[in-house]
């Protein structure tokens, strides 16, 4: 595998159109003991014909003390198809497949009703990257990076963020470590590295603890992981995620989320920031990690954000991209 810098793409997301449903109606799972007015159904008229098992949320202006433009979408997958494209390059080596906007993910695809960026890449020498897990059916398109250092002297071998869907059609957060095509792991808790302290060791089938082979019809990854077991998680210290750079997990910008409730419906979420509305910063990870969980999540992973972050439905874009349009990406969820 090849060793490569962490460049992770900014986050960002997609163009907003802000429109709300003719007859919005309270979001199902609103706690009427939360600090925030309830989320908005705006399913029928604002994005055109959608299939019965997808529905559409804005949320309030205010969310978490903050202006907000948010927007969640969730999918029945006992009705819907959930997929991921992404850069072919199960070794990590670089690809030949070119870079995707959202849009023209959903051009190629036959116009999925639900499009919305996934991991993090790179590119260098002109040649694409990836650096996050995506698995279509069945096949193994790119494992998680499977590596970490701040001056390449020192390195770590982080366990990274994993949304899977399996063979079964169970959904399942957890942590990944790849080493090759034979050794490949899923865990259901982190190695606990600390860039502040000194390596863990390299996983394995032993370590971390629970451990088993990887398997998944469909995944996507990135990190960190937001939620696990109805409980915030927020693992971006054991995942080796920049917190205070690039990703920015402490800080505010633009986010993408994936997760799942305990219904087992796929929700998506996104977020505008860097006041591309005025007034609207954005989130932290943390941020996000206790909206979805008031939303009505247990499980949950971080995507990658900034520019990058754009949810399309039927389409049309749901906020402002912060690069001022929207960014090709190295990997993409599409739900028919």
């Amino acid at each position: 595998m090849k060793k490569f810098a962490i460049i992770l793409a900014a986050f960002a997301m997609a163009a907003c159109s802000s429109k709300g449903g003719d007859i919005p109606s309270e979001w199902p799972w609103n706690d009427p003991d939360a600090d925030d007015q309830p989320w908005v159904e705006v399913t029928d008229g604002s994005f055109g014909t959608l299939p019965d098992y997808i529905r559409i949320y804005h949320s309030p202006d205010v969310l978490k003390g903050k202006n907000a433009v948010a927007w969640i979408a969730t999918a029945d997958l006992s009705k819907a198809q959930f997929h991921v494209w992404g850069l072919n390059d199960p070794e990590l080596d670089g690809s030949e497949d070119a870079l995707k906007t959202p849009t023209q993910a959903y051009n190629a695809f036959g116009a999925p009703a639900l499009v919305v960026n996934g991991g993090y890449f790179y590119v260098s020498d002109g040649t694409n990257y990836p650096a996050s897990l995506a698995v279509e059916n069945g096949k193994l398109l790119s494992p998680n990076i499977n590596y970490a250092s701040e001056d390449w002297v020192t390195m770590y071998y982080p366990t990274k963020a994993a949304f899977v869907q399996h063979a079964d059609g169970s959904l399942e957060v957890g942590w990944t470590y790849f080493s090759d095509a034979d050794n490949h792991f899923f865990y259901p808790a982190p190695s606990e590295n600390d860039m502040a302290g000194d390596p863990k060791p390299i996983p394995d089938a032993s370590y971390p603890e629970g451990g088993k082979a990887f398997e998944a019809k469909t995944a996507i990854g990135a990190g960190p992981v937001l939620l696990k077991n109805g409980d915030i998680v927020n693992s971006w210290r054991f995942e080796c995620v920049p917190g205070d750079y690039d990703v920015n997990c402490l800080g505010e910008a633009p986010r993408t989320a994936v997760g799942k409730t305990a219904e087992g419906l796929l929700v998506l979420f996104v977020c505008e920031g860097r006041n591309m509305t005025e007034g609207v910063p954005g989130y932290s990870t943390e941020n996000v990690a206790k909206i979805l969980k008031e939303f009505g999540c247990t499980d949950a992973i971080n995507l990658d954000g900034g520019g990058s972050s754009c949810l399309l439905i039927n389409g049309i874009e749901t906020i402002k991209p912060s690069d001022g349009a929207q960014r090709s990406v190295g990997s993409c969820i599409y739900i028919k």
